[in-house]
């Protein structure tokens, strides 16, 4: 296709490190390496404006502000967000627009581009009930609160031509609680070539004892203490050992639950870690196990399939998309910590299954490579500036 201007808006993005930052650093890139001039609007990272280039993408940096609860984003007020993104949405000009957030920065980037006329592709990546919990607001309150935005995000996403979520799971809430009539999925994609399973046969790093590993936020809808009270359920004659990658508001109390249960010889807290690092991570585990249960997709699952792993997942949310019982693991109902525990035990002492079920894993993740999601995205922004209806799948 011929080269666009586009212009992303993120809510946030890297530095930060949570599955949407890493997905519109990802789309960027790779929509520049693909010879588009791509710009990204996000909150500053110091807070102060400002515009730099990071891999060949322009990105202008909006006047944020640290919300304490949330220590991992900086937040945009309403009027700042509107005035700096008008003003970038005006100076870049783009072709096409595409937003990956409804909140202030995200809604000020739909209303530029809906006053200038631009084409607009919304994708959505947030799962309220993850925000109210760090929001001020009396517990009754917020099954209330989080029922709004998500009747919000549908006012905010109803202006794009296009709606898309990473998974079938997410469009379906998009029209549930958004109200929105018409979302398809996309996946977010990953480069699957980056990550390399351990050859058959091959040895293991350190003391060769079998590890599971864990990397995601350490905050509550990640409900790592499930995986922590497993792993104090395995037999203690079972070789095993639990890498825990990310930071948190969680990690005090889940590493003195990890000590209150006699497993702090088995549960390995390694904090937030580098790309190189992470990839060592993944080729050194011998599972993978997500018990989060607000996942719209879970890129982390994804990398660790790419790498080989068989998953042990909650059945809950996007997750049952990737984890096949039987074929690349397990699911297991949130919060029967036994059932979990048996999962995990039984991969850990057959090294026969687990060879077996992360070459399904590899299988399976082959359509979620990021070439596809670029394809798809740039078709995408093509119809929309040809003005064509877009209809989602049945």
């Amino acid at each position: 296709m011929n080269s666009l201007r586009i212009l992303v808006g993120a809510e946030t993005y890297p530095p930060d490190v949570n599955g949407a930052a890493r997905f519109a650093g990802r789309l960027a890139t790779g929509l520049a390496a693909r010879g588009h001039d791509v710009h990204v609007v996000a909150p500053s990272p110091t807070g102060r404006p400002g515009v730099e280039v990071l891999d060949g993408v322009t990105v202008h940096r909006v006047t944020s502000r640290r919300y304490q609860p949330l220590e991992a984003l900086r937040l945009c007020t309403p009027w700042e967000a509107a005035w700096e993104t008008s003003a970038i949405m005006a100076r870049v000009d783009p072709d096409v627009v595409h937003t990956n957030g409804h909140l202030s920065l995200g809604r000020g980037v739909v209303n530029a581009a809906r006053r200038s006329g631009r084409p607009l592709v919304a994708t959505n990546h947030l799962m309220p009930e993850n925000i109210v919990d760090y929001l001020p607001l009396p517990a009754g309150l917020r099954s209330v609160f989080a029922g709004w935005m998500w009747q919000d995000l549908g006012r905010v996403y109803s202006r794009a031509q296009i709606v898309t979520a990473p998974t079938p799971r997410a469009v379906d809430l998009l029209t549930e609680r958004a109200g929105l009539t018409s979302a398809f999925a996309v996946s977010n994609g990953i480069d699957t070539e980056r990550y390399h399973p351990r050859a058959a046969g091959e040895a293991r790093a350190g003391d060769g004892t079998p590890t599971i590993l864990f990397v995601g936020r350490l905050d509550p809808e990640k409900r790592v203490e499930e995986l922590i009270r497993a792993v104090a359920l395995l037999p203690r004659d079972l070789p095993a050992r639990l890498e825990v990658v990310g930071d948190g508001a969680r990690r005090a109390a889940w590493t003195a639950l990890a000590d209150e249960l006699g497993v702090a010889d088995r549960v390995r807290f390694r904090g937030h870690v580098t790309d190189d690092e992470l990839l060592e991570a993944y080729a050194g585990a011998d599972v993978f196990c997500m018990p989060g249960v607000a996942e719209l997709q879970s890129l982390v699952t994804l990398e660790a399939m790419a790498a080989g792993l068989p998953v042990v997942a909650a059945d809950a949310m996007a997750l049952p998309h990737l984890v096949r019982p039987g074929a690349n693991g397990e699911l297991f109902q949130p919060g029967d910590v036994e059932e979990l525990a048996g999962h995990l035990a039984r991969l850990l002492g057959d090294a026969a299954l687990r060879e077996r079920m992360g070459a399904a894993s590899r299988e399976i993740v082959a359509v979620h490579a990021i070439d596809a999601t670029l394809g798809t995205f740039e078709a995408l922004y093509e119809k929309v500036l040809d003005r064509e209806p877009v209809l989602a799948e049945s």
